[in-house]
């Protein structure tokens, strides 16, 4: 609880205890012959729990911002102090600011599990100058520099460790409780604590472009991002807030022209305006979706905003790239077969001409050579997207990569055949063989497939720059519909639009990946996900939705999030709509009092937060 809700609680508590005893006096007669005194005390308690909600209401007015709940409170209490009807104008404001501390402590509540996340942020990084550790600061520190991580200390900036091992604890970045063990040549991000013993680890990113930075900015950037269903409460909130001032103003007018009755119309009005304010749609919506999001961060996914969340609750169509993704982008040699060189022979030239390449199957080719590669021996070296790599090693054009490469350079690869990721090899247009690699499926990728399927996702696509047979492969391991393989960027995206032009309306489809390549189907998609452990910065940049530890079964753990999400958003909704439009009618006929207008307004708004706040309760499984 914050010292501005303390102090509120304490205003709460002293009027509260002002009005029984204040009730007390009026019911026992008391007030009966000083009724200015019990103007002036009910004024003056009045004022100590509302002095705030009219002081904004005036300065609203004079900004031009009139129709709000603050000026409908406002005018409908001051209006019924007018009427002498002192008890229901203090109860009134009085209700409406218990709502209105439910609400902050509500949001206090759901932000916790984010504020937890932003705690994540290092304050120091500790190098050593002259054989003595200083701390400094994390953006001071360049790529290559050296740092010391001690035990307990929280990692400041993404690198690979040189020296040590340890454990360490990413459960605040990913949800997962169990440590992981680390030791010289694994890959740490930041924002996670070393467990135990000391590291040495050279950085690989600047501070700006680190992963804890990356993910602060997700989380900021998030409430920015409404879903339509807030859109819409905002756009009905403008117009409906005017429209019922109007017709409490000629519920007060009319009918008391017609029949002299002013004050028994004006007390009507008076209802009807404080029933009619909008306040538990307008708290308890977003703070539902809000709680969503801080939900979904407790597991390790961030969400950029709501109207992503809204649209995994009504996802049907789950488009999946392959490696990294259903896969685990750790490739290994799986045959070498060479055609007129020897197998070392084929090996070197290919290691040579992936040199330069970051691409995971490069890695695995340099892997398998296990010899330092001589890059003054390449020049040269371009690499096409989805297709492979051309350099000249030795003073040779060196081709490396699939069929269709081959056959542009019009080299005969047809005959040699591998059930696994063949790179094919020439050398100055003369076939020297192929290297084939193999990946391995995630696990619980089939798990999550299934579970997504019991939440009514009706169809399942990989879309691969992959050969076709390991695709396929993958594809009967995790159990899904379609397979679409050699696609090149622009293919894939191709491919999204078609699947979503054959969805029905309402439906939503999703894109997973990782790549830089996936980039562009990420922004197409209705809701792109990125993998946020291999990712690269642009799908990372890209994506609505990012899972930080790559386990993609937390996606299925997110869409019941979403849904359970938009289920309580249009309860909140329904509740509120029907409450008050009851209230409203049987106020106009003077059916209902102040005290149900009191319920109407304030009680539902209570209640809504209530059930927005289950949220927070929300596990996901």
């Amino acid at each position: 609880m914050t010292a501005g809700q303390k102090r509120m609680l304490i205003r709460i508590l002293i009027t509260a205890g002002l009005l029984a005893a204040l009730l007390t006096l009026h019911y026992t007669g008391v007030w009966a012959s000083l009724p200015l005194l019990e103007g002036l005390v009910f004024a003056a308690a009045y004022a100590l729990i509302g002095w705030d909600i009219v002081f904004r209401a005036v300065r609203n007015l004079f900004r031009g911002q009139l129709f709000d709940e603050n000026f409908l409170m406002t005018v409908a209490t001051v209006a019924a102090f007018c009427l002498s009807e002192y008890a229901e104008a203090l109860t009134v404001m009085l209700f409406y600011q218990v709502g209105e501390w439910f609400q902050g402590y509500a949001v206090g509540k759901s932000r916790q599990s984010i504020a937890d996340l932003m705690n994540i942020c290092p304050e120091y990084a500790v190098i050593e100058r002259d054989g003595v550790p200083t701390e400094v600061d994390p953006d001071e520190v360049e790529v290559g520099t050296v740092i010391l991580i001690r035990a307990g200390e929280r990692i400041p900036l993404d690198g690979r460790v040189i020296e040590g091992e340890s454990w360490i604890d990413a459960s605040a970045l990913t949800g997962e409780s169990v440590p992981q063990s680390v030791g010289v040549g694994d890959d740490l991000i930041s924002g996670c604590i070393n467990g135990s013993g000391t590291l040495k680890v050279e950085t690989t990113r600047r501070f700006e472009d680190s992963t804890v930075t990356r993910i602060l900015e997700l989380v900021e950037n998030a409430a920015s991002k409404k879903a339509p269903t807030e859109r819409f409460i905002t756009r009905f909130a403008r117009i409906y807030t005017p429209a019922v001032t109007l017709g409490a103003i000629l519920l007060a007018v009319i009918p008391s022209l017609l029949t002299g009755a002013w004050d028994v119309w004006i007390h009507r009005a008076c209802t009807f305006l404080v029933v009619s304010c909008p306040c538990a749609l307008v708290i308890s919506i977003p703070l539902g979706f809000f709680g969503g999001i801080g939900a979904a961060s407790k597991i390790g996914v961030l969400i950029k905003g709501s109207q992503y969340l809204q649209s995994l609750s009504a996802l049907t169509t789950l488009v999946l790239d392959k490696t990294g993704t259903l896969t685990k982008g750790a490739f290994r040699v799986s045959q070498v077969q060479p055609v007129g060189v020897s197998r070392e022979q084929l090996l070197e030239i290919a290691a040579l001409g992936e040199g330069l390449s970051g691409h995971p199957i490069a890695a695995a080719i340099r892997a398998a050579y296990g010899k330092p590669v001589s890059m003054e021996r390449v020049s040269d070296a371009t690499e096409t997207a989805g297709h492979g790599v051309r350099a000249t090693v030795d003073g040779q054009t060196v081709l490396l990569g699939n069929a269709e490469l081959m056959r542009r350079h019009g080299v005969d690869c047809d005959t040699h055949q591998s059930e696994d990721t063949a790179v094919y090899v020439a050398v100055d247009g003369v076939f020297r063989g192929f290297i084939a690699v193999s990946d391995t499926v995630k696990e619980g990728a089939a798990e999550a497939i299934g579970s997504l399927r019991t939440l009514g996702v009706k169809r399942c696509v990989m879309l691969t720059g992959d050969r076709q047979k390991a695709a396929e492969s993958v594809a009967q391991q995790v159990g899904l519909d379609a397979v679409f393989a050699q696609l090149l960027p622009d293919e894939k995206v191709a491919q999204v639009e078609r699947l979503l032009r054959a969805q029905t309306a309402g439906d939503k489809l999703a894109f997973v990946g990782d790549g830089l390549n996936d980039a562009p189907v990420l922004s197409r998609a209705d809701v792109g996900i990125a993998m946020g452990g291999m990712g690269s910065d642009a799908a990372i940049e890209a994506a609505d939705v990012v899972i930080l530890d790559d386990d993609i079964r937390k996606l299925p753990a997110t869409v019941r999030l979403a849904r359970k999400t938009m289920r309580i958003v249009r309860e909140n909704v329904g509740l509120a709509l029907s409450v008050k439009a009851a209230v409203m009618l049987l106020g106009a006929f003077g059916i209902a009092t102040m005290w149900m207008a009191v319920f109407g307004d304030v009680g539902v708004a209570i209640l809504a937060i209530l059930n927005a706040m289950r949220m927070l309760r929300v596990k996901a499984k």
